[in-house]
C-alpha cells in the first residue's frame, strides 16, 4: 500500500495552508490573505503514533463566484477525492457558514471516505459554540482548531491516525499473485492503443479508426492471460495543451491523466515511425510525477525493423528521458500481436516490484554499505551530514524514509546516488522509488549508520 494521503480541501481563505504548515511544523506553504495563492499541490510526510501519512495542501475551491464555478474547480475537487484516504474539510469559525462551504459539502455527500470537518480559527473555547453551525453541513466529524493559538493539534492528529488504513513498515508482502493488475495505456493520438487492445483481447471491444482521437473516454477492459487477470485502461490520445480547445478534448486529457493515476503500471506508447514529440515529453513528465512504473512501448515496429536498428531507438529514448533510465523498453506490433505477451509479462514483473517490501534490518545494512562506499559530501564548516537509520514506510511506489540530522544537507545528486544503490541491491530495479529525508526526533537514540 502507498503512503496514505490526507488531503486538505475547502473554499479560499479558510486557512488550509496554515493548517498544512501547522501540522508539518514547518513553513512550507505560502500563507496569504489573497484568495488563490495556493495553486500547486504540496505534500509533506508526517509521522504520528508510528503511523506515516502525507498531508496534501490544495488550492481553494471556488476562486470564482459561487454561481459561476469553473471546470478547474470541479477538477480540483475530483482530484482531491480520488487521491485522498482521509479528507480534511476546512471551514472558518470566524466568518461562519457560507454558501461555498455548502457547495463543497454537497460535493462530498456521497464520498465513502473518512472526513474530518476542521473548524479553523476557533481560537478559544468561547468560540466553540460558533462552530456548531457547521453541523448543518452534515459531513465529517467536527473538530475545532486554531493554528494561531496552537489549539487541538494533537486531537486532530489523533483523529487522523485513528482513521488511517493500516500500513506496517515491518510487514512483508506475501508471494501470492495479485488478483488484477491495472495497466494504463497512454500516448499521443493514433499510436495504436486501441488496436493493441483489440489484438490482446481477440475481440473488437474498441472502435479502431484511422481518424486520430477516436477514443474520447477512458475504458476499462478486463481479460485473462495464462490464468492471470488484467485490466487494461484505454485512454484518449494526448494533445499539446495549447491545442486543447473543445470541452471533449479538455476532459479527455484529464481523464487520461486520471488513468495514469489509477493504473498500477503505465504503458507509454510511441510510434516507431515518428519522432518523440513535445506531447510525449509532457506525458512522460506526468507519469514520473505520479511515481508510476512505466514501460516504453515502441509500436508498429514491423514498419521500421528493416530500416532502423533497435539499439538506435533505445539510445534515442534514453537520451530523451534520462531520468527514466530505469524503465524497460518493448518493441511490439499491435496489429499482429508480436512481442505483446512478453510485454505483459514484463509489466506484471514491474507490478510485483512495486509491491515489494524490505525488512528494516536489511535496508539499513544496505544503506550502511552505500554510505561507506560514498559518504555524503561535507557541509559548510567541514561537518558531514548523518543518516541514523532508514525504513520502508509504503509500497506502490516503494517509499523509503531516512532519519537524519539535517535533511537539507543532502543534495539531489546524493539522493540520486542512494536511489541508484537501492536499485542495484534490491528488487526495485525497474520501478520508481520515493525517498523522504526527515530530521530525527530528539528522543530517538538510534545510532548513525556508516
Amino acid at each position: 500500500m502507498s503512503v496514505p494521503q490526507v488531503v486538505i480541501i475547502g473554499r479560499p481563505n479558510v486557512g488550509k495552508s496554515s493548517i498544512f504548515n501547522w501540522l508539518a511544523r514547518k513553513r512550507l506553504a505560502i500563507v496569504d490573505d489573497v484568495a488563490g495563492v495556493t495553486r500547486d499541490r504540496m505534500t509533506y510526510l508526517l509521522n504520528h503514533d508510528e503511523k506515516y501519512f502525507d498531508i496534501v495542501d490544495t488550492g481553494g475551491i471556488g476562486i470564482n463566484d459561487v454561481d459561476d464555478l469553473s471546470d478547474e474547480i470541479e477538477e480540483q475537487i475530483q482530484y482531491a477525492l480520488e487521491a485522498a484516504d482521509i479528507i480534511l474539510f476546512v471551514v472558518d469559525t470566524r466568518t461562519g457558514l457560507l454558501p461555498l462551504d455548502s457547495h463543497v459539502a454537497k460535493r462530498l455527500r456521497y464520498v465513502d471516505k473518512p472526513i474530518l470537518l476542521v473548524a479553523n480559527k476557533t481560537d478559544q473555547a468561547t468560540l466553540d459554540p460558533d462552530a456548531d453551525e457547521f453541523y448543518k453541513l452534515g459531513r465529517g466529524k467536527l473538530v475545532r482548531v486554531s493554528c494561531l493559538q496552537n489549539r487541538n493539534r494533537e486531537i486532530l492528529l489523533d483523529m487522523i491516525a485513528e482513521r488511517l488504513p493500516e500500513v506496517s513498515p515491518e510487514s512483508v508482502v506475501e508471494e501470492a499473485e495479485p488478483e488484477e493488475m491495472k495497466m494504463a495505456l497512454v500516448g499521443r493520438r493514433n499510436v495504436g492503443k486501441s488496436t493493441f487492445i483489440n489484438t490482446l483481447t481477440n475481440t473488437e471491444r474498441m472502435i479502431v479508426s484511422e481518424v486520430a482521437g477516436t477514443t474520447r473516454d477512458s475504458v476499462d477492459i478486463r481479460f485473462e492471460l495464462d490464468s492471470k487477470a488484467f485490466i487494461a485502461i484505454d485512454t484518449p490520445g494526448f494533445r499539446k495543451r495549447k491545442s486543447v480547445r473543445s470541452d471533449v478534448e479538455y476532459y479527455g486529457t484529464h481523464r487520461a491523466q486520471r488513468s495514469v493515476r489509477r493504473g498500477d503500471v503505465t504503458l507509454m506508447f510511441l510510434d516507431a515511425g515518428q519522432r518523440i514529440s513535445q506531447v510525449d515529453k509532457q506525458l512522460v513528465t506526468y507519469i514520473q510525477q505520479q511515481f508510476k512504473p512505466c514501460v516504453f512501448v515502441v509500436n508498429k515496429w514491423d514498419l521500421m525493423v528493416e530500416h532502423m536498428p533497435t539499439e538506435r531507438w533505445v539510445n534515442y529514448i534514453r537520451d530523451t528521458f534520462p531520468s527514466m533510465a530505469h524503465c524497460p523498453i518493448a518493441f511490439i506490433t499491435g496489429q499482429t500481436g508480436k512481442n505483446m505477451k512478453a510485454l505483459l509479462n514484463h509489466a506484471q514483473m514491474l507490478y510485483k516490484q512495486s509491491l515489494q517490501r524490505v525488512a528494516t534490518g536489511e535496508l539499513n545494512r544496505i544503506i550502511k554499505r552505500a554510505i561507506q562506499n560514498h559518504p555524503p559530501p561535507l557541509m559548510s564548516g567541514h561537518r558531514r551530514p548523518k543518516i541514523y537509520y532508514a525504513t520502508q514506510v509504503a509500497t506502490q511506489p516503494p517509499t523509503i524514509l531516512f532519519k537524519c540530522n539535517n535533511p537539507k544537507a543532502f543534495a539531489k545528486d546524493y539522493r540520486r546516488y542512494l536511489i541508484g544503490y537501492l536499485r542495484d541491491e534490491l528488487s526495485f530495479a525497474e520501478v520508481p522509488i520515493k525517498v523522504y529525508l526527515d530530521k530525527r526526533e530528539s528522543n530517538d537514540d538510534r545510532n548513525e549508520l556508516g
